[in-house]
């Protein structure tokens, strides 16, 4: 695979995403997946590791259940072959607590035969745990919900 038909992935996976195009979304995996976000999947049910095409569509399907996108930043774009790493910055509100999450984020992705085979997302889970609570440790600075 070159790097011309990985950059073209990345850039239906965003545009997909940005959409909230679940089947489209859903379709660029392949039935087998290597998949993990670290995090807390006690507070996050979203986050961990997922290993079908399926259970990458019940991500998205609970990430936009329980959250509310606000803003998103993809800053770079580096591919080598068939694997790209994007970084980039991003905002979101946790529906439970309305507190909203800034965060950087690098994902790995690794393409083969037009399908992604390999996703992995580096985020500030620690604050997205903490967003996820009703109290805050004082050194943590999230914003509020209006009242």
């Amino acid at each position: 695979m070159n790097s011309n038909q990985t950059n073209s992935i990345v850039q239906l996976f965003f545009q997909f995403l940005s959409e909230r195009k679940l089947t489209d979304l859903s379709n660029l995996f392949s039935e087998k997946v290597d998949w993990y976000i670290p995090g807390d999947i006690d507070k996050a049910p979203w986050l961990g590791r997922r290993n079908s095409k399926e259970e990458v569509k019940e991500f998205y399907e609970l990430l936009w259940k329980n959250t509310e996108p606000i803003s998103a930043e993809v800053a770079h774009i580096f591919i080598d072959a068939n694997n790209a790493v994007i970084a980039g910055q991003f905002s979101t509100r946790m529906l439970q607590t309305g507190k909203i999450v800034d965060s950087l984020f690098f994902i790995q992705i690794t393409v083969e035969n037009d399908l992604i085979t390999k996703y992995l997302l580096l985020e500030d889970s620690y604050a997205v745990s903490v967003a996820l609570t009703n109290s805050l440790p004082e050194e943590m600075a999230f914003s509020e919900t209006a009242s």
